[in-house]
């Protein structure tokens, strides 16, 4: 896979770049935002499409045993974990399960604990279903963010009865270690709080194998679990609508999968089916090579960041194509730093305000996109901060 290779999004009906008129007003701004990739989809999924576009009928499909058998292997081989077929539950997107998942388990008035800054769709499931939201912040010391686990514990309370958790984290791309997973877990379990792991990020590893499903840390913590997956962010197949949530207790199973038919909500499309039995089975090459790619191109804005906008701070994530860039020394506020971008780079990134309050004065970039994009939206950074600089 050539990586460099231009791909043209415009007029396709791309959120990220034909949304961008709408949303932003703007026609010429580089869209950096919206966290899918640049990249066409892995040889084996287009291969796939074009085998069943051949057979020309795109009825109602069944999850097969070879769709199970692909999420199984890929379990086993990329995170060393073993799952049984009947943990698995398709559902049509993480953040519609998390909702699901909301609803089925909590009542209104419930408390739901969540790590900010953090993935904007965590807020909007609890507070949308009248659930009470309890922010436990990380902390963040020299760059690198760690949970406050006492905090947490301060926090906690009889209404409290779920905790969401995003790992890899999204924003701010650390993989969690089992020395900070452990005592997360044996809290929760000794709460008997109900942790919603969401892993859509953890096949995007830059240090292969560090990822820890939760429901590997014990077998309490297997038990009070329920772990969202997709091969969505991994192999850029997001606008499919496919992931599998992944429940090792049938009585939480039987629950959400109740909720799901509730809602009408668990009918997989053929195309959803089979481009995630051909990314988990033929996909992974593309993936490795994707990942050094996106890897080079975080270590180049890194160095063009140090090097030439010593204002702004950039720690290299552990995962994820997301780049979590401190541009606080600047002094904006949110608004004037949005409207910077916006107006003077001329580049969309995502505000870190949507994250949470602890986001403000950050950016998240998205780099999975070609190294030419990167270079530009770089120049254009350059070239804004040097005239503020003059003004200043």
């Amino acid at each position: 896979m050539d990586f460099n290779q231009p791909t043209h999004r415009n007029q396709s009906a791309s959120v990220k770049w034909d949304g961008i008129e709408n949303i932003f007003g703007v026609t010429d701004a580089l869209p950096m935002w919206v966290a899918d990739m640049d990249f066409t989809a892995p040889p084996s999924v287009i291969h796939a499409f074009q085998e069943r576009l051949t057979h020309g009928i795109f009825g109602y499909s069944l999850q097969t045993d070879s769709y199970f058998q692909a999420i199984i292997d890929w379990m086993k081989r990329r995170h060393q974990w073993q799952i049984d077929k009947d943990w698995i539950v398709y559902s049509p997107g993480v953040v519609p399960a998390l909702s699901l998942i909301v609803q089925a388990f909590t009542e209104p008035g419930d408390k739901v604990i969540i790590q900010p800054p953090v993935y904007p769709p965590f807020y909007q499931v609890v507070e949308n279903h009248d659930r009470e939201l309890i922010q436990n912040p990380l902390r963040m010391v020299d760059g690198k963010y760690s949970m406050d686990l006492a905090q947490l514990e301060s926090q906690i309370d009889d209404q409290v009865k779920m905790l969401i958790l995003c790992s890899p984290h999204n924003p701010v791309g650390r993989v969690w270690t089992r020395e900070e997973l452990e005592p997360l877990a044996e809290l929760c379990i000794r709460r008997n709080i109900l942790v919603v792991s969401d892993e859509i990020h953890s096949d995007l590893l830059f240090n292969k194998g560090t990822h820890i499903p939760y429901a590997l840390l014990s077998e309490e913590a297997k038990d009070l679990s329920i772990i969202c997956t997709a091969p969505s962010k991994s192999f850029n197949i997001a606008g499919l609508h496919t992931s599998n949530i992944i429940i090792p207790n049938s009585e939480i199973r039987s629950k959400f999968k109740k909720t799901l038919q509730k809602y009408a909500l668990d009918n997989i499309s053929p195309f959803g089916l089979i481009a995630t039995e051909a990314a988990y089975n033929e996909g992974e090459e593309w993936l490795d090579e994707c990942l050094l790619y996106i890897r080079s191109n975080m270590e180049y804005v890194k160095q063009y960041i140090d090097t030439h906008i010593p204002e702004l701070h950039v720690t290299l994530p552990e995962a994820t194509y997301l780049l979590w860039i401190d541009f606080r020394e600047l002094g904006m506020s949110t608004k004037d730093l949005t409207s910077f971008l916006l107006k003077e780079v001329k580049l969309i990134g995502n505000s870190g305000s949507s994250f949470g309050k602890e986001g403000d004065g950050f950016i998240r970039l998205n780099l999975g996109c070609q190294r030419t994009i990167v270079e530009e939206a770089m120049k254009r950074l350059n070239k804004a901060i040097q005239a503020w600089r003059n003004k200043a």
